[in-house]
């Protein structure tokens, strides 16, 4: 039955405030533990994976993201929509369930295969055996079955089960990489050891989602109508791959063959430090922004509020939280990767502008994937990796890894102004 549209407040404390810190404080035990896991790792690969180990980390988990975004950033953010209003007892629920595991099953398939017909520019840098493409491969494979039973618990507001395993997980994957690199393992293996330390969540999380109910035996025909509706979801998820993660993988291996290994560590531990607190408002947003958003659907009104006191929270504690890590710059790298590290600091200013403007225009660029605008989307998509194309075509020449940092600059501050225009009915009273 659709929900009557209730007009919200607008008076400040209101209670979209609440749910939003609230909700945020929930997330937060995942987020501190995510946060703690990755700056371990990139310790760890920072120290002792020699020069151009933490190179070799950010290039591997942009493969990993590569190969399950279709599932991860298409086929769950789908799922979070439709099944967080049902009965996991019910037909529907199985319909969505099964549409799911299907699409998820072909994109591991072209995964699979895309590793299989181009091994040398997809792991090449890796100097992979036939052994490590058959570990890999399998760790992709429970990697992706873990991500949809760990979409399954947040869909579900199965806050203490998600908690656990992500936490968890936090764990075990740095872990497994120290295990392996100090006991005189190779780079490459620890990475293999940092794959499956996340993909042996998967028996838990399958036994936390079975016992919670949200596992129940699938049976009948798949939905047709279910794998369409996903489908669109699956398109989003092509065009973050082609324009986002695609053009990551690119640039990086543009920068290590213009610069070497060693001195492209440098840009990659700004990116690695992007990347940390970038997970933090990317958690929040998963967990408590976009649940919500995709809920006030036909609530427009509440909805429009619900993004407006988002913005009024993000845009100015994102700023006061990134002016504290350029004045702490110094103390930071050293800190968080190895004393060589502190020469990256020149890079940082404009990643942390960029990254601002990013921020600011996330929530906004978030309802494009609650309407399921899959043409607008990916054609936002497309015009980013654009931009930033031609940003580093004239910048990267004239000045080297700073003009990489600038191109972003470039390209998320053009994003934000026509975001900012775009959807001024949502951010204007």
């Amino acid at each position: 039955m659709p929900s009557v549209p209730i007009p919200a407040p607008e008076n400040a404390p209101t209670a979209g405030t609440r749910r939003f810190v609230r909700g945020s404080v929930g997330s937060g035990v995942v987020v501190v533990a995510r946060g703690l896991g990755a700056l371990l790792l990139n310790k760890l690969l920072a120290v002792y994976g020699g020069p151009g180990g933490l190179t070799l980390l950010a290039h591997f988990q942009n493969l990993l993201a590569m190969l399950t975004m279709l599932p991860n950033d298409g086929t769950h953010v789908g799922v979070v929509k439709y099944l967080a209003p049902l009965n996991p007892a019910g037909n529907r629920y199985r319909a969505w369930l099964g549409a799911a595991i299907v699409l998820n099953c072909g994109a591991l398939l072209l995964a699979l295969l895309a590793l299989g017909v181009a091994p040398g520019p997809l792991a090449g840098v890796f100097h992979p055996t036939a052994g490590w493409f058959l570990w890999f491969g399998i760790g992709l494979v429970l990697l992706t079955a873990y991500a949809l039973l760990n979409t399954l618990l947040l869909s579900a507001s199965r806050l203490r089960a998600y908690v656990a395993i992500n936490v968890t997980m936090s764990v075990l994957a740095p872990a497994a990489v120290a295990a392996v690199l100090l006991t005189g393992g190779s780079t490459t293996t620890a990475l293999l050891g940092y794959l499956f330390g996340q993909g042996s969540m998967l028996l838990p999380a399958l036994w936390l989602g079975y016992r919670a109910g949200l596992v129940p035996p699938l049976r009948g025909r798949v939905s047709g109508s279910a794998l369409r509706a996903l489908s669109k979801f699956l398109l989003m998820a092509v065009g973050l791959l082609l324009f986002g993660k695609a053009v990551d993988f690119a640039v990086r291996e543009l920068l290590v063959l213009q610069y070497g290994m060693g001195h492209t560590d440098l840009w990659q531990a700004v990116m690695k430090l992007s990347d940390n607190y970038t997970m933090v408002l990317a958690a929040t947003m998963s967990s408590v922004y976009y649940p919500r958003l995709a809920a006030l659907a036909a609530q427009p009104v509440a909805q429009r509020h619900w993004i407006r006191t988002v913005l009024r929270l993000v845009v100015p504690l994102a700023g006061a939280g990134l002016l504290l890590l350029y004045l702490l710059r110094n103390w930071l790298l050293p800190l968080l990767f190895e004393a060589r590290f502190t020469a990256a600091s020149y890079l940082l200013a404009p990643q942390l502008l960029a990254d601002w403007f990013r921020f600011v225009a996330w929530p906004l660029v978030m309802i494009f994937t609650a309407q399921a605008r899959v043409g607008r989307f990916v054609a936002f998509q497309a015009v980013s990796a654009g931009l930033y194309s031609v940003a580093l075509a004239a910048l990267l020449p004239q000045l080297g890894l700073l003009g990489a940092v600038w191109a972003s600059v470039v390209r998320q501050g053009l994003l934000l102004l026509w975001c900012g225009w775009y959807f001024r009915a949502y951010w204007r009273r």
